[in-house]
């Protein structure tokens, strides 16, 4: 009985965990030489791949056939798509590349944050200055924020080292490469976050117009697997790019589509 009433807690607690197993098998492929977007266009088709039997069984099933793409939520899926997957999930992995799987778990964090900033103005939030609730909301926004940016941001040699070093005292120290990098990886990573934000409250308009989301999400999978096609072609012509050099890779790709 005890077990049962913290169900929740353990199944958020493991799926964190295997959020952290996706960064460091993404990092691990990228190291070994495989292409950040291709990784993207296998990942997405695979996904399309799994998911579009089990939305056709289920729409047929239930009946849905009345929730037809019209021109407004196919264009309302098709920006879902390039926002939230190809553009956003192209930089995270280029991010996690250039920083670390542990600054990406880190700037994740910003994602309630940014969302409540993003989604505030259009009014899917609503803030009273004077109540209670709205100013633990901005509190919590501000611990987000300010947290994610120290732990992205600022690199210590080694635990509990009292000396710390900062990304920008090496850029502005005199152009350091690897600090560079890290400082590049950790901007395309909370520009992501930015993105995925901007997707989650995008969300709400595209299933009001197209309300079956298993479909939904077989959709937004098939799209975003041919625009990262496409952008891949362009960037990345080279045909021995699509190459799987190892099992890791192939499990990575596997692994990631299952969270």
């Amino acid at each position: 009985m005890g077990l049962e009433n913290h169900k929740p807690t353990i199944a958020m607690v493991g799926l964190q965990c295997m959020y952290a197993g996706v960064n460091l098998s993404i990092r691990a492929s990228l190291l070994q030489g495989m292409s950040s977007m291709v990784f993207v266009v296998y990942r997405q088709a695979i996904a399309f791949l799994l998911i579009a039997p089990v939305a056709y069984i289920s729409s047929r099933r239930r009946n849905t056939s009345s929730c037809r793409m019209g021109w407004k939520s196919f264009w309302l899926i098709f920006l879902l798509a390039l926002i939230g997957i190809t553009i956003s999930q192209n930089i995270y992995f280029e991010g996690i590349y250039l920083a670390s799987s542990s600054t990406a778990s880190a700037t994740g964090n910003l994602v309630p944050a940014i969302t409540f900033l993003v989604a505030w103005p259009i009014g899917l939030e609503k803030v009273q200055m004077g109540s209670v609730r709205s100013m633990a909301k901005i509190f919590g926004t501000l611990i987000c924020a300010v947290g994610a940016i120290c732990m992205a941001f600022v690199k210590g040699p080694k635990l509990l080292n009292a000396e710390l070093i900062v990304a920008f005292d090496g850029m502005m120290g005199g152009g350091d490469e690897i600090w560079t990098s890290w400082l590049l990886g950790c901007l395309l990573l909370i520009g992501s976050t930015i993105c995925w934000s901007f997707w989650l409250v995008l969300q709400v308009a595209a299933s009001e117009c197209y309300p079956d989301h298993l479909s939904l999400t077989a959709w937004l999978c098939f799209i975003a697997a041919v625009q990262s096609a496409i952008l891949t072609f362009f960037i990345e012509p080279d045909p021995s790019v699509w190459k799987l050099d190892s099992n890791l890779q192939l499990i990575s790709c596997l692994y990631t589509v299952s969270i």
